[in-house]
């Protein structure tokens, strides 16, 4: 970062306010409601749950002290000021530069960042700057209190004794009764009363125009435009009562498996979700990886079924080759920011379970180069290969020919990181979406020349069922 553009930002990075103000309190029985509880209180209007590695849970509240970044400019708020500057169309830049800031106003303290990355941010970097809109492509909250539980303790930290104590009693109360991890009520209906037909016909809800656009996708493949590309249809969620996000995303994390989840109502954005996969994992030291999955057969409750599954997974052509261009290219993104002869693939082709399916899971890993940061990683590695498609600017292209409308957040990536250098970003999938008054879902399949549009619409089907179920309802 240069020193005109550490400059521009000191002003803002000055005026946020540090989290001087810690407490460590008894651990949570349930770490996953005692989170979902301090979303509910509504204690700021903006937050974030974040499920990280090794089941720790993160909550992060806040209003006062943000960060947006639109295609031709960002804007930073903290104090009652706003701030904002032209992107010269490198939005991601300057929003990197304005969170470097932050590590020099605070005396080089750790504080931590949480925020989304849209979809659309990937034309900017790697296809048709024109495609991606005048929205919103990045928010951050920088926020007035972080709470860490973990299984031996809960640490609070905030910029006053206020927010202590409110989190404090918050976490006191008694955990209220959840309902079974299944999804439904004791007699087989749904929380909102309705049976599980109404489960099956959302995710039934535009089939027939997503297998047209898998058939013109494999036309485009087999003419020579593109490898593969991972074609998305968008569930609109009937009228009614409103979703309860929240709720949905405690009983949906109950029932699936993911390497990351996360509940958020930030920068317009509402999310409950349950990623299958990372972005990207950069830690303080350099150490940079990518886990893409990319292969789906279903899972189920038979043990025997979800074997015979693995094993045809496992020998499918069409899945395996999916799955090896998807690494070959993960590959390319990480030796263009590491250093030479440090990438390594320490995982290949094993099979994870998510919640309703089963996918073909790798790791690749590497150190970055010294001239690279944890934003020049995320550049290379967003959006996820295994939700756009090989090559990628081709994939890119294909989709905004072949899928209706923006993704927005979908397929884009939810991240929390900290200014001394670490970034953990989730894949935006298998998640409950929500925008204004309009809420849906939305579930992909990676199309390849072997591609029929019957299975692809299957497998969006059996994705689907990771998040329908366990949809909730508020009442009253």
């Amino acid at each position: 970062m240069s020193t005109g553009l550490r400059n521009m930002w000191d002003p803002w990075a000055s005026s946020v306010p540090a989290l001087v103000h810690a407490s460590t309190l008894e651990p949570c029985a349930d770490l996953a409601a005692a989170a979902t509880r301090l979303a509910q209180a509504a204690l700021a209007d903006q937050y974030m749950v974040y499920e990280a590695a090794g089941g720790v849970w993160h909550f992060a509240a806040g209003s006062a002290v943000h960060l947006t970044a639109h295609p031709a400019t960002i804007t930073a708020r903290a104090a009652g000021r706003t701030w904002t500057s032209p992107t010269d169309g490198r939005p991601l830049t300057a929003f990197a530069d304005a969170l470097a800031a932050l590590s020099a106003a605070q005396d080089g303290a750790r504080r931590h960042f949480y925020g989304w990355a849209a979809f659309e941010l990937a034309h900017l970097l790697h296809a048709d700057p024109g495609a991606a809109g005048d929205g919103p492509l990045l928010h951050a909250l920088i926020p007035s209190v972080e709470v860490t539980l973990t299984g031996d303790r809960t640490v609070v930290r905030a910029v006053d004794e206020a927010w202590l104590r409110k989190v404090a009693d918050l976490l006191a109360e008694p955990a209220t009764r959840q309902l079974p991890p299944d999804g439904t009520t004791p007699d087989g209906t749904t929380p909102d009363g309705t049976t599980p037909d109404v489960t099956e016909r959302i995710v039934a809800a535009g089939t027939a125009a997503y297998g047209s656009a898998v058939s013109r996708t494999v036309e485009d493949i087999r003419a020579g435009l593109l490898e593969k590309a991972v074609v998305s249809r968008k569930v609109p969620l009937p009228a009614g009562p409103p979703v309860d996000f929240p709720a949905t995303y405690l009983a949906g994390r109950r029932a699936n498996t993911p390497a990351r989840s996360y509940l958020l109502d930030l920068g317009g954005h509402r999310a409950a979700g349950f990623s299958p996969e990372t972005v990207l994992e950069v830690g303080e030291n350099g150490r940079v990886s990518t886990q893409p999955l990319a292969g789906t057969r279903a899972r189920g409750t038979d043990p025997a079924e979800n074997e015979r599954l693995r094993a045809q997974l496992l020998t499918d052509p069409k899945e395996i080759h999916e799955h090896a261009v998807s690494v070959r290219l993960a590959w390319d993104e990480m030796a263009a920011v590491c250093r030479p002869g440090s990438v390594a693939v320490e995982e290949f082709m094993a099979v994870r379970p998510r919640g309703s399916v089963q996918h073909l899971a790798s790791r690749l890993t590497g150190r970055l180069r010294p001239d690279a940061g944890p934003w020049d990683a995320f550049a290379s590695l967003f959006p996820a290969i295994t939700a756009t498609g090989v090559p990628k600017r081709s994939a890119l292209q294909a989709l905004a020919r072949h899928e209706q409308g923006r993704r927005g957040l979908y397929a884009g990536a939810v991240f929390r990181g900290s200014t001394d250098g670490d970034l953990d970003a989730a894949l935006v999938l298998r998640t409950l979406l929500g925008e204004g008054d309009e809420t849906w879902l939305r579930a992909g399949a990676g199309v390849t020349a072997q591609s029929s549009p019957e299975r692809e619409i299957e497998e969006t089907c059996e994705k689907l069922h990771s998040v329908a179920p366990h949809l909730r309802y508020t009442t009253g």
